[in-house]
């Protein structure tokens, strides 16, 4: 079979016959670096691209980005340009033909101005309240002018912080970022469609035009900051260009928009400057209560107690709060623009294309994790939806990612901890929104939630109480080690239990962990990153044992040269390794050092457990590269030895000043 007869049937687009005359002169060559073979794989590559199978396309991309020939690379890396949008963003959801219309939220994501309106008054609160303990604390001999001071003092630093924030933040972007201002003109050459939204918004709500940043990172982001709407800034990244279509990239901006609109990035520059203040009080509390009278000193503690409890509780509603702002922002994006969609759509993208991004570096992006709270996507949740998008046109397939995101309880518990809302439940309320405006949509979440009625209830939700339970094994068995220990000595007043009862407890609690997040390996199934990706089961805390076949391609430790943590991407996709070294910290710090850079690039098989959280990754058990190379490690091992060597501390503590 001649290499010419396949060119002919591809130049004269033939495209199936194409395929199976190149396909036959690749295996029947022997020499896998001629000249022949190289070019038969070049031209199969844009065949299978013509025949509309993307799988096979990328996978032979991949592949040849790898090859010893360096015009190989080359090729290869140029041409994976025109597959970095997958084929099924010419089949889009349509978009209403008018904007403006009312979309009923449905519930989602509760009230703004209640979000807003209960955060601001609990932490002005708690700041007021800690302000007060301060000043009182510090003997004031007046209340009212103890008042007065505290008053004073929580105003003036608030005001400050809200009209200073916005040009050390112009100082942070073109320190890290090199942000690059721009005009509206030159965005309307990038993204026409979202110049006229920006125009079209800033008329309707009377404002002035934000100021325009670009970031030239390729990652996809967007995010907005300021102090008052007439004068905030809206940066994105070269990124949003490269990896969005136009009308998308109208919708993150419309959706940035929606921040300016509400107010959002002011309520969020007030909060958490407020929520800094409790940290800060607790500090200095801590500091002055080291020391001095008794009573001061005492009444110090529990200020700076007080005020650490106030700084959790803190924490907890600002992350509220940005979650509720995020849903508002794509509400008003939806509504501006007509095309709920294209947002939906823009999601996917950017996750997809953080995905991209992160398998051309061997370091991760310090925009993307510096931006993490900023940004319209939280790039910790990019791995799923951008590894179902990036090896698949089918749209079921892209949704069967969000299953985890809606029906895991595990979903709604670590929400708690981020910034954004799930990917899943994001893109759902926008098909609601598109529901409304009588449009198809583009990810058929009625059939998602469909499916995930017939999920097993018993699996999601069986254990889940005692799992949560499980997760915090350590510090629960830490405390009711004290408790027991306290009991007992005030009945029998002993030192060693008060001391030991906590560390036995401590070490029983991680060794239980452990045995649960830990479990038999030895028949680890093979699997690829997707499947995994897929699992509406998966647990933070319950490791599933795995086999991977894939490529190291980088680090996972963001801006850290020596960091052990690794990525690895198969043909579906990429996932974290976690490392442990047998020697603890000084062990990953030399792996890190001497060893991982000698193993980006390499074929790997790496068998590990994999969890899942808001990110999901894998804690490595060992990974062995196709030179024989074998890289092991510690992950229960290092729990083991922690939780023994705190039971036998807790109870030599114990005997020994028992006596």
């Amino acid at each position: 079979m001649s290499l010419q007869s396949g060119l002919d049937a591809l130049n004269q687009k033939r495209y199936q016959e194409a395929v199976e005359l190149l396909e036959q002169f690749c295996r029947d060559s022997v020499e896998h670096n001629s000249s022949d073979y190289l070019s038969a794989q070049m031209w199969l590559m844009k065949a299978y691209q013509a025949t509309g199978e993307i799988e096979k396309a990328k996978a032979l991309c991949q592949k040849l980005m790898m090859s010893e020939n360096p015009q190989a690379r080359s090729w290869a890396e140029q041409a994976s340009q025109s597959l970095r949008q997958p084929s099924n963003t010419s089949q889009k959801a349509s978009r209403a033909a008018t904007t403006g219309m009312k979309l009923a939220m449905g519930g989602v994501g509760g009230s703004l101005a209640l979000a807003s309106g209960v955060t601001m008054t609990l932490l002005f609160g708690m700041v007021l309240a800690l302000g007060l303990s301060l000043v009182f604390i510090l003997g004031s001999d007046d209340p009212l002018q103890g008042l007065a001071i505290a008053i004073g003092i929580t105003l003036v630093f608030n005001i400050a912080a809200f009209f200073l924030s916005p040009f050390l933040m112009d100082l942070t972007q073109s320190w890290l970022y090199q942000t690059r201002w721009v005009e509206l003109a030159e965005v309307e050459t990038l993204s026409p469609e979202t110049a006229k939204v920006i125009r079209q918004v800033c008329e309707q709500k009377k404002l002035k035009a934000p100021r325009l940043g670009i970031i030239n990172d390729q990652n996809p982001t967007a995010f907005t900051y300021g102090s008052l709407p007439n004068s905030a800034r809206l940066v994105v990244s070269q990124g949003l260009f490269t990896y969005l279509d136009d009308d998308e990239i109208a919708t993150v901006y419309a959706h940035e928009l929606g921040h300016i609109v509400h107010w959002d990035f002011a309520v969020m520059t007030v909060a958490s400057t407020l929520v800094q203040i409790c940290y800060l009080i607790y500090s200095t509390a801590r500091r002055f209560g080291r020391g001095g009278d008794s009573k001061i000193k005492d009444a110090m503690q529990t200020a700076g107690l007080v005020a650490y409890v106030f700084y959790i509780i803190g924490t907890y509603l600002l992350l509220y709060l940005s979650r509720t702002r995020e849903y508002f922002a794509d509400h008003f994006a939806a509504e501006s623009t007509g095309n709920p969609n294209g947002l939906s759509r823009a999601l996917v993208k950017i996750a997809y294309g953080i995905l991209e991004e992160g398998s051309r570096t061997q370091e991760p992006s310090r925009l993307i994790e510096g931006t993490r709270a900023l940004g319209i996507y939280d790039h910790k949740a990019a791995a799923s939806t951008g590894t179902a998008y990036r090896i698949t046109s089918d749209t079921q397939k892209v949704g069967r990612v969000f299953l985890w995101d809606m029906f895991n309880p595990w979903g709604w518990w670590m929400e708690l901890n981020s910034t954004h809302p799930l990917t899943g439940k994001r893109v759902r309320a926008l098909s609601n929104y598109a529901e409304q405006l009588g449009l198809p949509t583009e990810f058929d979440m009625g059939r998602v939630m469909a499916e995930g009625k017939t999920l097993s209830k018993s699996r999601l939700y069986g254990n889940f109480f005692l799992d949560v339970v499980l997760y915090g094994a350590e510090t629960i068995g830490f405390f009711i080690g004290l408790v027991m220990g306290v009991i007992l000595w005030s009945s029998s007043p002993n030192t060693g239990l008060v001391i030991g009862a906590p560390l036995i407890g401590l070490g029983i609690g991680i060794v239980v962990k452990a045995l649960v997040m830990f479990p038999d390996y030895k028949q680890a199934p093979e699997t690829d990153i997707l499947t995994l990706m897929s699992d509406p089961y998966a647990s933070p805390l319950r490791g599933q044992p795995t086999k991977l076949e894939g490529q190291l391609i980088g680090r996972g430790d963001a801006g850290y040269k020596f960091g052990s943590d690794l990525k690895i991407q198969d043909r579906s996709g990429m996932l974290y390794l976690h490392y442990a070294s047998r020697f603890g910290p000084i062990g990953n710090f030399l792996f890190g050092m001497k060893r991982v850079q000698s193993l980006i690039g390499e074929q790997v098989g790496a068998v590990g457990w994999f969890r899942r959280g808001v990110a999901p990754w894998m804690d490595l058990i060992q990974l062995q590269s196709e030179n024989g190379t074998i890289v092991n490690s510690y992950h229960r091992f290092w729990s083991f030895i922690l939780g023994s060597g705190s039971i036998i501390l807790g109870v030599v503590l114990t005997m020994f000043l028992s006596r």
